[in-house]
């Protein structure tokens, strides 16, 4: 039975798992990309970050974005993990990882999907600092990097 490509979840995840998961079988693979996404801490003054979604949608949403990679890259796999829940500085909270025959598909496909995760995926992010709690719009940077991917963000205020 093939890995799920998406999984929304409170528990930590092991990278080297994730990536053995995706390869497992495949000989095809010369290539992987992977990020993973951590919680900032001390240079940001963040005491923590508290993620929440929309169950099913935001599934659905990752799925739907991750079959466009494949449309506009030439890749094998993907897999895409993300925390949810109250995070402390230093956590993991997102894993994105990509196969394919040769490295620049796996990173042109890696940094799509983490661009796309940024901005259009149904996550809402609250963050707390020695100034209280709040939460966290999207920025112009992260519009603009989804932008040169020829898709519209406009979610920074």
């Amino acid at each position: 039975m093939a890995s799920p490509r998406v999984s929304i979840q409170t528990a930590d995840f092991n990278l080297a798992d994730e990536i053995a998961a995706l390869r497992a079988g495949d000989t095809r693979v010369g290539a992987v990309c992977s990020f993973v996404g951590t919680v900032r801490g001390s240079q940001d003054s963040v005491l923590s970050m508290e993620l929440e979604h929309y169950p099913g949608m935001t599934e659905k949403a990752i799925e739907a974005m991750i079959d466009e990679a494949q449309r506009r890259f030439d890749i094998f796999g993907a897999r895409v993990v993300h925390r949810i829940g109250l995070l402390e500085p230093g956590a993991q909270i997102v894993l994105v990882a990509v196969t394919s025959a040769h490295r620049g598909q796996s990173f042109q496909a890696c940094e799509f999907l983490m661009d796309y995760l940024k901005t259009q995926a149904p996550f809402w992010k609250k963050e707390t600092t020695p100034q209280g709690a709040q939460w966290v719009d999207a920025r112009v940077s992260d519009d603009a990097a989804l932008a040169r991917w020829g898709i519209a963000g406009g979610n920074a205020g």
